[in-house]
């Protein structure tokens, strides 16, 4: 409990501790949508125990359901928000139909091709997307709400309102990973044998587990998009798909804030490497590789080890 509390309150001072150090307020909105990206994989990857490199599908879906529903339909934030979780939702349901009847590589294998699947789609539909040139022509808007209107042009203002849609998925995911669903999850992990063989549904609990995590991706997207004002096709390649999973793995997919740990390292070592050369994901590369070779817990399952 005193390690969540001091987490909320690092979190209620990240904007100001970044422009303290010499940064900028929008990192801290980079670092919360990663993480909750990161996090939305985690529930099927270090809970579920599939490993998927097609979630960047989710993220771009959600950037673009946000972006088509701001530019087209209306300009509201809470709409652009559902709307591209709801998408994402449909789609992770209906994609989860089918790859969760596959295991181990072949799973992984067919998350890529239906990523991929997705990112052509998107590159080449120009009337609607914009190609290889991406969404524009869409900002964020002010948030009404009764009797109060709050202006989310700033990049402080719009941190916390990231930072309340983070903390309503926090609190969702943390309910349901120690709950009976959650520990039917870790069986699925463990061993989807013996699950099997316990009357666990192995395929309809993975489908779930597919289906949720595909959405809480999806609603980082629509954040990332209102952040940047902007959608581009390479949010849905396979290579941010492979950012998710690093993340993950280097904070500590068996950890349940490992995957926040580990995008607030993957962002704050891209901002400082970047700054000196341009072969910084080289860096990232060997970090990762070392880490799952000799740390397979994550920094946070280091740190613990240490403590």
């Amino acid at each position: 409990m005193k390690h969540r509390i001091l987490l909320l309150i690092l979190l209620l001072v990240l904007p100001w501790l970044l422009k303290a150090v010499g940064s900028y307020a929008a990192l801290g909105s980079y670092i919360l949508i990663w993480g909750l990206a990161a996090m939305g994989l985690n529930l099927l990857m270090g809970y579920a125990g599939q490993i998927s490199f097609g979630h960047a599908a989710f993220l771009g879906l959600g950037a673009y359901g946000a972006g088509l529903t701001l530019k087209h339909l209306a300009p509201s934030v809470p709409l652009a928000l559902l709307v591209g979780t709801l998408l994402t939702g449909v789609a992770a349901a209906l994609l989860g139909l089918l790859v969760t009847r596959l295991k181990g590589i072949y799973f992984a294998t067919f998350t890529i091709v239906f990523s991929q699947l997705f990112y052509f789609l998107a590159f080449q539909w120009n009337e609607v997307t914009g190609g290889d040139d991406g969404l524009r022509g869409f900002m964020r808007q002010p948030l009404h709400l009764p009797g109060l209107t709050l202006d989310l042009s700033s990049s402080e203002a719009y941190y916390y309102f990231v930072l309340v849609v983070f903390l309503f998925w926090t609190y969702l995911l943390f309910r349901l990973v120690h709950s009976p669903l959650g520990r039917a999850f870790l069986a699925l992990r463990e061993n989807p044998v013996r699950a099997r063989f316990l009357g666990i549904k192995v395929e309809r609990y993975l489908w779930g587990a597919f289906a949720l995590s595909g959405m809480v991706v999806g609603t980082a997207g629509t954040l990332l998009a209102m952040q940047i004002n902007f959608a581009q096709p390479s949010m849905l390649h396979w290579t941010t798909s492979g950012e998710l999973v690093m993340m993950a793995f280097l904070g500590g997919r068996w950890v349940f804030f490992g995957p926040l740990v580990g995008a607030a390292l993957f962002r704050l070592l891209e901002e400082i490497l970047s700054s000196y050369t341009e072969e910084w994901m080289l860096f990232l590369g060997a970090l990762f590789i070392v880490s799952v070779l000799f740390f397979p817990g994550g920094m946070v399952g280091l740190l613990r080890r240490r403590a």
